[in-house]
């Protein structure tokens, strides 16, 4: 019987590792001017995220934490949420490119590459959180899920809440947000995570502030609430920053 339970976890990652070959399959068959409209990688990012809790939930209550279901989280969440996010907001700038920006810029380079800093810094990332003892807590830099909700998100935008899209959908925005993005994905930015070890408000207080604002944003804005409560967790950790035990 354990044989089995300690397996339990370690499927339930590989869920998350086959929604993300998925996502980059159906990304690629999608024609640049439809990938706005092609809502498959967004929902199978959706179904990793549920994947990438389940697996350490579950793992925590079989009690079968092992070092390999780490490493191999670790490059599960590298593809879900480093790689297809990358690949689609590629896919996002090209389709935005009007007036000959997407052209080559400086030293020849093929401007929309810029999305594939989300990869690079992802893979960053999920190493640092690998060996970096400050995070059994809290975490230092934005988790590469959070950049994938945001990603993923924008096709749901385009179809659900087109009145905003002229907002998102820009060469420039898109741009924008990939450096910014790469930068705080490594960024030595102490963020709360949302794990309790009791439930008072005292002791939990900015984390019930952050989920009671999440809900009122989803309610009142649906998918546009998405990026707007990544950066809202952002924000309210620089308000109150958790103080990470240990040392790298």
């Amino acid at each position: 019987m354990y044989e089995i339970k300690r397996h339990i976890p370690n499927a339930l990652t590989c869920g998350n590792l086959l929604c993300g070959i998925l996502g980059i399959n159906f990304l690629f068959q999608a024609d640049n001017q439809t990938l706005a409209f092609d809502l498959t990688p967004s929902y199978l990012i959706g179904l990793a995220l549920i994947f990438d809790w389940l697996d350490g939930f579950i793992a925590r209550l079989l009690h079968v934490t092992s070092p390999i279901g780490k490493e191999l989280d670790s490059l599960a969440d590298m593809v879900t949420f480093g790689v297809l996010p990358a690949f689609m907001m590629l896919k996002l700038i090209e389709s935005s490119c009007v007036s000959g920006t997407c052209t080559v810029g400086l030293f020849g380079f093929y401007k929309p590459y810029i999305a594939f800093g989300l990869a690079i810094f992802s893979a960053i990332r999920l190493a640092k959180f690998n060996v970096d003892t400050r995070q059994s807590d809290s975490f230092i830099g934005v988790p590469t899920p959070a950049n994938a909700m945001v990603v993923a998100s924008i096709p749901l935008i385009l179809v659900y809440n087109p009145a905003f899209s002229k907002y998102i959908f820009s060469f420039n925005v898109l741009v924008f947000y990939c450096v910014i993005m790469s930068y705080l994905l490594v960024a030595e930015l102490p963020l709360f995570a949302l794990k309790f070890k009791n439930f008072t408000w005292k002791d939990n207080q900015i984390k019930y502030i952050f989920l009671i604002l999440s809900v009122i944003l989803l309610i009142l804005l649906k998918f546009v609430a998405i990026p707007i409560i990544i950066f809202l967790y952002v924000g309210l950790s620089f308000i109150s920053p958790p103080t990470p035990r240990g040392g790298a």
